[in-house]
């Protein structure tokens, strides 16, 4: 069965500060790899529950994209009786970890990502 991405207001800034920081505008390779990073938030759409849990909430789980020391992690919850998966924050991997809440519930309503 196929799940519902949707991204969060939170992700979306994530998706455009990082594009403006690898300078996509200007490099074909940057490009490409924004769009493999765009991808693998897509394949979520199959086998969502395929990655493990977050170390700092086990409701949320996260999918890395990347190679060393270039990895980011693809922060997100599933749904399932919604059959949804909802992206909640894509960071570089080599930060600090994330301030989660106990819930893994954000105030930020999520917004669908589009193939395109």
């Amino acid at each position: 069965m196929t799940y519902l991405i949707e991204i969060a207001e939170r992700a979306e800034r994530d998706l455009a500060s990082l594009y403006d920081e690898i300078h996509a505008d200007d490099s074909q390779a940057a490009q490409r790899w924004y769009a493999g990073l765009k991808q693998a938030v897509l394949s979520l759409k199959n086998l969502p529950g395929r990655s493990p849990w977050t170390p700092e909430n086990p409701q949320l789980r996260h999918l890395l994209y990347g190679r060393k020391p270039h990895v980011y992690r693809i922060i997100y919850r599933v749904l399932e009786e919604e059959k949804r998966v909802e992206v909640l924050h894509i960071r570089y991997g080599a930060r600090r970890a994330f301030e989660a809440s106990t819930s893994g519930r954000t105030s930020q309503s999520p917004h669908r990502i589009s193939e395109s």
